[in-house]
């Protein structure tokens, strides 16, 4: 839609509280009611190009830097796909259980970043409550106890990660067809001795997002929610497994679209469509089409997807989350947050188990066998289903690069929720409040999109809001934010 001389424009530059940088434009008519609402992703990411001519070796610790949020998941489904390049996708168990060692840490302590430094101050305080203390200082302040356990599940998700890949951030751990260390017997007591406390606290994170969701059940299913179709990966029975398994699709009710495709063959089965007003692309299932083959991933997705959690807690409380719908794909949008808590109390579960694996201590870490010019690696990154494709030539150098980043497949999603958020609480309003602005923020802010991954931002970004009208005359404005 063109905005024509009657229309008036918001602009949320930057959304607040999401990892990266975004921004959303509301167009509203001479009565006031929103016409339009969309979130663009302003800046262009270019590592498919950069990363050409590079030789394969390199691109699990290249690509992991599109992100200090989520690169272990980058960095692994880099590997995996190179995994493939050198014929080496079998791996040894020690290799296995390392990566997924690894992975259920990254997903951990992404998850509770996301849940208790994002989210919660809009959960606990209220979507209009006093910006001064909807943020994480809030809740140290209010919720101390609360505050102290996000800091240390995080720290504990990313010692998982550092005994695993190196280092925190950034590491190393993945090479072609394996690992380049195992776990010692020292690093597997370090983090054995903080389990307890960690499951209690994933279970107590569960519990907060359940009451949550429950308890305002008749408002969450009216925010930004709508049907849609869900992609997620599948174990063979079935089971959730957030490292391998084959792609599931399934629609609105649970039927199913496609299930175990050939990863190597995604192509096939999704496609990804470019819009002018943004430089971040919106995927699709092919078979539907790019007008309503658009699909959710993440939590959500995941949860609707599989047939049960292989984790007797977690698939406990999947269970009761699966009640909630009497048994049918979950559609509303805020009840991302009750499945990302699901899959925290997951992955706490699985890191134990994985911690009391011998495998950890083996010493055969790498395999490699026929080489490959083109390979796929699918993984579920906390924020979704990520895929990475590569070609190489004769030279080992990449000659292309197709990345579908969990953030873009849920492109299409947040606009939809965007849009209708604005319009239940924007449309006839003739003042702008900060508190009707998070309500929007709140619908982006449910599917922790990571705009890192697909943005580059530069510069100051402030918060600076205006409400025109027909004529151009500045009705009200906001600023929120600082230059530094």
């Amino acid at each position: 839609m063109v905005a024509t001389t009657d229309t008036k424009k918001i602009v949320i530059e930057p959304v607040t509280r999401v990892e990266g940088h975004g921004k959303v434009t509301i167009l509203l008519d001479e009565n006031n009611e929103v016409q339009q609402a969309r979130l663009h992703i302003v800046e262009f990411r270019g590592f498919e190009r950069f990363i050409q001519g590079r030789p394969y070796w390199e691109l699990p610790v290249i690509v992991q830097r599109l992100c200090g949020i989520c690169p272990v998941s980058h960095h692994l489904c880099a590997a995996k796909a190179v995994d493939r390049l050198v014929g080496g996708e079998n791996l040894t168990p020690t290799a296995e259980k390392m990566r997924r060692l690894m992975h259920y840490g990254q997903t951990f302590q992404s998850h509770v970043l996301h849940f208790f430094h994002l989210c919660s101050p809009d959960l606990l305080f209220g979507f209009d409550a006093d910006p001064a203390i909807r943020n994480v200082f809030g809740i140290a302040a209010k919720f101390p106890e609360l505050g102290k356990q996000a800091i240390f599940m995080r720290k504990f998700g990313q010692e998982c990660i550092r005994v695993t890949a190196g280092k925190k951030i950034h590491g190393t751990g993945a090479i072609p067809g394996g690992i380049n260390k195992n776990l010692t017997i020292e690093e597997r007591d370090f983090l054995l001795k903080d389990m307890d406390q960690m499951m209690e606290w994933s279970r107590g994170a569960v519990k907060i997002a359940k009451d949550y969701t429950v308890e305002n059940l008749e408002m969450a299913a009216g925010f930004g929610s709508f049907d849609s179709s869900h992609v997620g990966l599948v174990r063979e029975d079935g089971a959730l497994d957030l490292y391998n398994g084959g792609l599931r699709a399934i629609d609105k009710d649970g039927n199913t679209i496609f299930d175990h495709m050939d990863n190597q063959k995604y192509l096939d089965f999704i496609a990804e469509e470019v819009k002018p007003w943004s430089y971040m692309k919106f995927p699709f299932i092919k078979s539907i089409g790019p007008e309503d083959g658009w699909y959710r991933v993440g939590p959500l997705a995941r949860i609707n997807a599989c047939d049960f959690i292989d984790t007797p807690e977690a698939e406990a409380a999947r269970q009761e989350f699966a009640a909630v719908t009497n048994g049918k794909p979950n559609n509303i949008t805020l009840a991302y947050h009750w499945a990302r808590m699901i899959e925290v109390l997951h992955s706490a579960e699985k890191i134990q188990e994985l911690l009391h694996d011998d495998d950890l201590q083996g010493e055969d870490l790498v395999v490699k066998g026929e080489p490959r010019r083109e390979a796929v690696g699918i993984l579920e990154a906390p924020r979704g289903t990520l895929f990475h494709h590569y070609k190489i030539d004769e030279n080992d150098q990449v000659t292309m690069c197709n990345l579908i980043v969990s953030t873009t497949s849920n492109n299409m999603p947040m606009n939809m929720a965007v849009t209708g958020v604005a319009k239940k609480y924007l449309s006839g309003k003739k003042e702008i409040t900060e508190g009707l602005l998070n309500h929007i923020e709140v619908a982006i802010r449910a599917y922790d999109p990571c705009l890192s991954c697909a943005t580059h931002a530069m510069g100051q970004m402030p918060l600076k809001v205006k409400l025109v009208d027909c004529e151009g005359n500045v009705i009200d404005s906001r600023t929120k934010g600082a230059s530094w």
